[in-house]
């Protein structure tokens, strides 16, 4: 059986991140979405958050398993017996760092690879930071994010907003 993983923050998780889940889990027996718990990064989120609404996303293929990690992804991936790591490009300079992180991740574990899927065109220029900025102004997140996810995002700024 052929495993890969996708990691990422999730922070929230995109139409564009559910489109490279989408392709991805045609490609590979299994797909591990890896979401990352970063004590450093300020999320929106916690990781316990990212999970459920990933799997809520995700539940209807079936290849797909939702799991949070910490640490250094090719050890996760190690650990998971997944050779395959799957990485989404929007631009060029995504490019630049994701085949920096690739050429290190195989320089820590020659037995990983990393492979790219380029984002579809219409989810191009939509990013986690994208979602959360125009939220935190009232802004309509509906074309960014499925509506599941945009109750979370408001509900989430709805919360903080009340908290100040």
């Amino acid at each position: 059986m052929h495993t890969a993983i996708y990691p990422g923050s999730f922070d929230p998780v995109t139409r564009g991140h559910l489109d490279i889940i989408e392709r991805a889990a045609k490609t590979t027996d299994k797909l591990i979405v890896a979401v990352l718990n970063n004590g450093a990064k300020n999320s929106l989120f916690s990781v316990e958050e990212r999970v459920k609404m990933l799997e809520e996303e995700t539940k209807d293929i079936p290849n797909v398993e939702i799991r949070s990690f910490n640490g250094l992804l090719v050890e996760f991936a190690a650990q998971c017996d997944a050779h395959v790591i799957i990485r989404g490009l929007r631009a060029i300079t995504d490019f630049e760092y994701e085949l920096q992180m690739a050429q290190t991740n195989r320089v820590l574990n020659h037995n990983i690879d990393t492979l790219f899927l380029t984002a579809d065109l219409k989810y191009s220029y939509v990013s986690s930071s994208t979602v959360k900025e125009v939220a935190r102004f009232g802004g309509d997140i509906s074309s960014f994010v499925t509506p599941n996810i945009a109750n979370y995002v408001m509900k989430k700024f709805t919360i903080h907003s009340e908290s100040k």
